[in-house]
């Protein structure tokens, strides 16, 4: 299976599926010298990991990182960074009824059409557990951005079904299982997706993401726009249907007038570009949001057909989020972090000595 490396000089390459022995990520491209160890990693795993509320997946997995390659004395020294976070908690017999089956709104069909076998345990590399991977990737260049830039990326729920939720204070968006920035609306929550797990089902939910201290002038004017790459970066997650930079969809009942990020001297006057022109960052703060679909692993009985091509139904048991939204904010974070590091990098290397003869502006 091709199409498992991110990246051009920060190139991350994920291995495993949700059943396997385990997963990991291969980072190469790190700069040498940083700083990293394996309990920097680990916190932000712990902000993805399952069995943590009654919200998401009860699979108790640790997500205990392991860094195998990459590190002397503390230090990355430039060469390849291998991860490796073991599955301690698959209960493969939870999927035994799937074998012959395909799940409505899952990859099995489409993984049968093109490989012509699939691991039905889980979804195999199409579970979102994968994600575990790239999310211990994204903590190395959280960090690395952070220390040499000062940039920092905070996500939240800002919908979930048909209700919106503001960004009242993103840092309240760590404390909660919601992953909400809206402390008023957490009982409403609660409520709400225990009233959708009752019911055996589930519902879709988007994701916002702010990237602040961004520096001007990453990204390229054509095929590896800023904007495009972090569309392409997001469409990569599992369960990711819509992605949005900015406004949004929002744009399309927009005058220019309104819509146009005036510049002052004392810097902009809006950011419905969401931080990005032509492609370019601009240094005001990247602004995107994902919308995800409601899970298909539910046990609301589904129509289907199975290897056979004969009518059953399907009904998925086993643990699973009836939301996924919730446990995908730090997904997206970390993608966000591995585009920013990535174009870093290939701004540094092509115009380190560049001097743009105008001061940044600030907004």
């Amino acid at each position: 299976m091709s199409g498992n490396t991110f990246g051009r000089l920060f190139c991350v390459t994920t291995f495993g599926e949700s059943h396997g022995p385990a997963l990991g990520a291969v980072v190469d491209g790190c700069p040498p010298g940083l700083a990293l160890a394996e309990g920097e990693i680990q916190s932000d795993l712990e902000r993805r990991r399952t069995g943590t509320s009654r919200h998401t997946s009860q699979r108790q997995e640790p997500d205990r990182v392991r860094i195998l390659s990459g590190i002397f004395e503390g230090r990355t020294t430039g060469t390849p960074i291998a991860l490796l976070i073991e599955n301690e908690d698959a209960r493969t017999r939870d999927y035994d009824k799937l074998r012959d089956r395909f799940r409505p709104g899952h990859g099995d069909y489409a993984y049968q059409q093109k490989y012509g076998l699939r691991d039905h345990r889980g979804g195999g590399r199409a579970s979102a557990r994968v994600t575990v991977a790239t999310v211990a990737a994204g903590a190395i260049a959280r960090k690395y951005l952070r220390e040499k830039l000062g940039l920092t990326v905070q996500g939240w729920l800002s919908q979930i079904g048909p209700h919106i939720l503001a960004c009242v204070d993103a840092a309240s968006a760590n404390s909660n299982p919601f992953f909400c920035a809206d402390p008023s609306q957490l009982p409403m929550l609660e409520e709400y997706l225990r009233g959708i797990r009752r019911d055996g089902d589930s519902i879709g939910a988007r994701v916002s993401a702010r990237a602040t201290r961004v520096p001007p002038g990453l990204g390229e004017p054509m095929f590896d726009r800023l904007d495009a790459d972090i569309a392409w970066a997001m469409m990569g997650i599992n369960a990711a249907k819509a992605v949005e930079i900015g406004d949004g969809v929002a744009v399309a009942a927009q005058r220019g007038s309104e819509h146009r990020d005036e510049l002052t001297p004392g810097g902009f006057l809006s950011n419905h570009a969401g931080g990005t022109l032509a492609g370019i960052s601009s240094g005001q703060d990247l602004l995107v949001h994902v919308s995800f679909k409601p899970a298909a692993s539910i046990q609301v009985p589904g129509r289907s057909v199975n290897l056979a091509r004969r009518p059953v139904e399907v009904v998925t048991t086993g643990r699973h989020d009836p939301c996924v939204g919730l446990r995908a904010v730090p997904i997206v974070e970390a993608m966000l972090l591995l585009v920013l590091m990535d174009h870093f990098l290939r701004h540094r290397a092509q115009c380190a000595e560049v001097v743009p003869g105008t001061p940044r502006l600030e907004g």
